[in-house]
């Protein structure tokens, strides 16, 4: 597996770039980050797919106008949904990708990678990408492999919902039987006396495993 690029260069964001989205809460800011550095990275393997010489020559050279035309492209897309403005959004994003390509620079004089070797940790950096962010930067950033690829999130049901389907299954189960005639008359059954004693008792079963369950989720 190749080396994490996506914490490594959320984490030198974070370090070198303190004042990036300091406006926004704690969270906010966390959030845009990790929304930029994907959005980023992503283009740049996007990029190297389609031509790997080219994108080797920019990371050595690190042209602010080549930054800034693929930050401007990113931005422009009809599948961007960024929250950020636009003018936030490519000036962010010229940011980081600066900083990638410098990291990225760095990582290849010191360990030699060359063009074969900066492709690999490239390429690599899918698997760390999965699941990270939501479709509309992958379809941004062209890395469609990936879309769809964010787990769902389920929400727990809570043992208070859960007591309260069970109470209502229980006075279902406990409500006289009705049946319909031939006839037009109709006549209400009584249920058999042993209904009454054997409810209680899968009721009270019932009960207890669901008292051990939320034991063993408290201990847990």
């Amino acid at each position: 597996m190749a080396f994490d690029l996506v914490q490594y260069f959320s984490e030198q964001i974070k370090i070198q770039k303190p004042q990036l989205f300091n406006k926004y809460s704690t969270k906010e800011k966390i959030n845009f980050i990790d929304e930029v550095n994907v959005l980023s990275l992503g283009q740049l393997i996007s990029l190297w797919k389609r031509n790997p010489q080219k994108l080797y020559q920019e990371i050595k050279a690190s042209d602010p106008l080549y930054v800034q035309e693929v930050a401007r492209h990113l931005t422009t897309s009809k599948s961007n949904q960024s929250k950020l403005s636009a003018t936030e959004l490519e000036s962010s994003i010229s940011e980081v990708i600066t900083l990638q390509f410098t990291e990225l620079n760095q990582l290849d004089q010191t360990g030699s990678f060359g063009q074969t070797g900066m492709g690999e940790l490239l390429i690599g950096q899918i698997e760390h990408l999965s699941g990270q962010a939501e479709d509309w930067v992958w379809s941004t950033n062209q890395l469609i492999e990936l879309i769809g690829s964010k787990p769902i999130e389920q929400p727990e049901t809570s043992l208070e919902v859960t007591m309260q389907e069970f109470n209502q299954l229980v006075h279902q189960q406990a409500q006289p039987l009705q049946h319909t005639t031939d006839d037009d008359q109709q006549q209400s059954i009584t249920p058999p006396s042993w209904s009454y004693i054997i409810s209680p008792i899968i009721a009270l079963v019932i009960l207890i495993f669901l008292y051990c369950s939320y034991s063993q989720l408290i201990a847990g």
